[in-house]
């Protein structure tokens, strides 16, 4: 599925354009449509922990998200091994709305109880 990027990610400023691609139930790749060696792993934040944020409203308008939109919300991570070592970033967010196929990131307030870099085994069960 590829998106329109409304708000230019975080020093990648010229991707325009990205495709996501689902690669099991918690990870997907997006992939830059004008560079193929542009591309991250996204993660469900929702299926580690607890996760919520207000979209600021001049990004709500710009992706045209009303109550009715269907969106998913995706964190970068940087894949390491094991698998456990990999570290999310839960302060820049991306949210994809589905039903016109615009995606924005959005950094999260430093105030916020969320980091730039946690390790996916600080949410693992032991």
């Amino acid at each position: 599925m590829k998106f329109d990027i409304s708000v230019p990610l975080l020093g990648f400023e010229n991707v325009k354009e990205v495709e996501l691609q689902k690669i099991d139930d918690i990870f997907m790749k997006m992939q830059a449509v004008e560079d193929e060696h542009i591309s991250f792993t996204l993660i469900d934040p929702f299926v580690l922990r607890e996760y919520d944020f207000e979209v600021p409203q001049k990004t709500e308008e710009l992706l045209e998200i009303n109550k009715d939109s269907n969106i998913i919300i995706l964190n970068i991570v940087l894949i390491q091994t094991p698998i456990e070592n990999s570290i999310v970033n839960f302060i820049g967010p991306l949210i994809f709305n589905t039903d016109n196929k615009k995606c924005a990131q959005i950094i999260l307030p430093e105030s916020t109880k969320y980091s730039v870099a946690e390790k996916i085994s600080t949410f693992l069960k032991k």
